[in-house]
């Protein structure tokens, strides 16, 4: 037997771990039903509103609340966040009377900005905060 140390043994590299999808990159219905609903809802309890009802269907968001007196809907153009998008909102129960785009400018809509879009338009009304 030989004085010279054994060398040093061979540390196996752990394997990366796969990253999981970011929150936009899940499949679309996933997206807006898992997080970007839930995410309004929050939001929308912090301004002080308790009654919101939200639904989504047919690539559209909708929420009512003010005992059904106002409501909002963010439409989707196709099952991507990204796509073009567009909004309209009423007062006093009626049907809106305008499509508007929205968030024209973003190429990308991260959940924030989705939720943020929504709350700075209907603040612009005066529905949420007066400003």
């Amino acid at each position: 037997m030989s004085d010279i140390p054994n060398p040093a043994p061979e540390v196996k590299a752990k394997p990366k771990a796969e990253k999981p999808p970011a929150l936009e990159e899940l499949p679309f219905e996933e997206f807006i039903n898992a997080h970007y609903l839930p995410a309004l809802s929050q939001a929308f309890v912090k301004q002080g509103v308790t009654d919101l009802q939200l639904e989504f269907a047919n690539y559209q968001v909708r929420g009512l609340w003010a005992q059904g007196l106002r409501q909002f809907t963010v439409y989707f153009s196709k099952a991507d966040i990204n796509a073009q998008k567009a909004f309209s909102c009423a007062d006093a129960g009626r049907s809106p009377s305008t499509i508007e785009p929205f968030l024209i400018d973003e190429r990308k809509a991260p959940l924030a900005l989705l939720v943020f879009g929504v709350i700075q338009r209907l603040t612009a009304q005066k529905w949420l905060t007066a400003n």
